[in-house]
């Protein structure tokens, strides 16, 4: 069985650039709400409820955010007449019409994304957020590492970066070769007291995580002058890319790309100095068993990173929702990763909002930072923005 943390460590792919997102504000828990595609269904004086298990929901305006007729769905019971209005089971008539029905009992909610594919390239993750005086605030969930089959990204990306006049990203990717990062990774990555990997973990991992270098052609000791968090990240980017996955294709990379095209300014949200120091700042006890977990299921990453791919094609906000809900299991791991550094980021996109300056910013972090009670979204939805799924 894999082990959840190590789930959670492979998350990072979506929310931490160094190492290689909306769900509307929470129904209260009486009421039940449907998404299609992150959007809720405005169900106007009508509205859906359980019955026995079933979500039973007015059929017309079901339908008609499905974008579909009711002669082209075949249910397997008849509506039902209440008060006047049809009602059809949500998950018969969301998986006649090829959508995924998921329930999310956090947020009292029925979650449908389409499964049908189209030709317009891979959904992602895409939300627009409009100031108080009508700029706006492109906001993309990105998965820093990818392959060919990301892209063409759909249409709406490439439009909504031609209307921006800034770019802002976790760190600027371009820079990670850089002689002042290398330095950087070394001075906070390596021990500087004369000390070794083997003598801050325990001899079991260190003789599994010899083997999976060996395995690679490496040198049994060659990560013994590294700390642990580096070490873990070492061997997950090895198995991502003989899955095929590098950051050199990563969305974060390719707009970064985009903006050196059209010299268009880049802002940095974060720094390579505060994601590594986030990393550095981990306890001996959590790095361990980061390593030791990733090390034990070195194997099976590639089928999780093949996973959190298809999520990002998709535009699968539930199972984006269901792979970064296990981060929240351990407190440091979830604090550090996302819940604190969300807070800062929301800080930063809201100055973006309420810039003199009559401009568009189109913002890429990763995906894992936008969903959720503590999600960049429903940051931005207490400070009093609207935020819209694109």
């Amino acid at each position: 069985m894999k082990n959840h943390l190590f789930r959670k460590m492979s998350v990072t792919l979506l929310s931490a650039t160094m190492l290689a997102a909306a769900v509307p504000a929470y129904a209260a828990a009486d009421q039940v709400e449907v998404l299609v595609n992150g959007k809720i269904v405005d169900y106007g004086a009508v509205a859906p409820f359980i019955e026995e298990g079933t979500t039973l929901v007015p059929m017309e305006p079901t339908l008609k955010a499905l974008n579909i007729s009711a002669d082209t769905v075949k249910l397997p019971t008849a509506p039902r007449e209440i008060n006047g209005e049809s009602y059809v089971p949500l998950r018969a008539i969301g998986e006649a019409a090829g959508f995924e029905v998921k329930w999310d009992a956090a947020s009292y909610s029925v979650l449908l994304v389409s499964t049908i594919p189209t030709e317009d390239g891979a959904r992602g993750f895409l939300w627009e957020v409009v100031s108080h005086d009508g700029d706006k605030v492109y906001l993309v969930g990105s998965m820093h590492i990818a392959d060919d089959s990301f892209y063409p990204l759909h249409e709406s990306f490439e439009q909504a970066f031609a209307e921006s006049e800034y770019l802002g990203v976790e760190i600027d990717v371009s820079k990670a070769a850089d002689p002042e990062v290398q330095k950087l990774v070394s001075s906070l990555g390596m021990y500087q007291n004369g000390t070794t990997l083997k003598d801050h973990i325990s001899e079991e991992t260190y003789t599994a995580l010899g083997e999976i270098l060996k395995k690679n052609g490496m040198a049994t000791n060659a990560l013994d002058s590294f700390k642990p968090w580096v070490a873990e990240t070492t061997i997950a980017t090895l198995q991502s890319m003989q899955a095929g996955y590098e950051a050199q294709i990563g969305i974060d990379l390719y707009f970064t790309q985009k903006a050196a095209e059209r010299d268009i300014p880049l802002i940095e949200l974060e720094s390579y100095e505060s994601q590594l120091n986030m990393f550095n700042g981990f306890s001996k006890e959590l790095q361990e068993f980061t390593l030791k977990s990733t090390i034990e299921n070195y194997d099976s990453l590639g089928e999780t990173v093949d996973q959190m791919a298809k999520v990002w094609k998709k535009g699968d906000e539930a199972g984006l929702l269901e792979l970064i809900g296990e981060m929240a299991e351990n407190e440091e791991y979830n604090q550090a990763m996302l819940v604190d550094r969300n807070i800062q980021m929301a800080d930063k996109i809201e100055g973006f909002l309420n810039d003199p300056e009559e401009a568009d910013y189109f913002v890429v972090v990763g995906a894992a930072h936008f969903p959720g009670e503590d999600g960049i979204v429903k940051l931005l939805e207490e400070k009093g923005y609207d935020v819209v799924r694109k």
